[in-house]
């Protein structure tokens, strides 16, 4: 009987040393895989509204282009090698005007 009254104390104090473990390794998780995610985000958001005539930008397509006008809505016409592209705001990658600059000064 006392044996029984003692693994059953084991086992109740077993489970919220797991209860605190899993509760440690949400944190964990949260602020090493989920907000650097949601900053990336953010910051990439902010860099699409603020996309101004003259910026040199990279598609997901791998589209090299320079911004030539911005639309109503979201789309944006950019100008690559000669030809004029209309393309949606979301399929911008990055923009490579700072690289291009560098590459310029150099």
């Amino acid at each position: 009987m006392n044996t029984l009254i003692i693994l059953q104390a084991q086992a109740q104090g077993g489970s919220s040393s797991f209860l605190i473990m899993m509760g440690l390794m949400l944190v964990v998780m949260y602020f090493f895989m989920i907000r650097p995610q949601q900053k990336k985000m953010k910051a990439h958001k902010l860099f699409i509204d603020n996309i101004a005539k003259g910026d040199s930008i990279v598609t997901t397509g791998g589209v090299h282009g320079k911004v030539v006008g911005l639309n109503e809505g979201s789309t944006i016409v950019i100008e690559s090698e000669g030809t004029r592209l209309k393309i949606e705001k979301s399929s911008i990658s990055n923009e490579m005007s700072a690289a291009v600059n560098a590459a310029n000064k150099a």
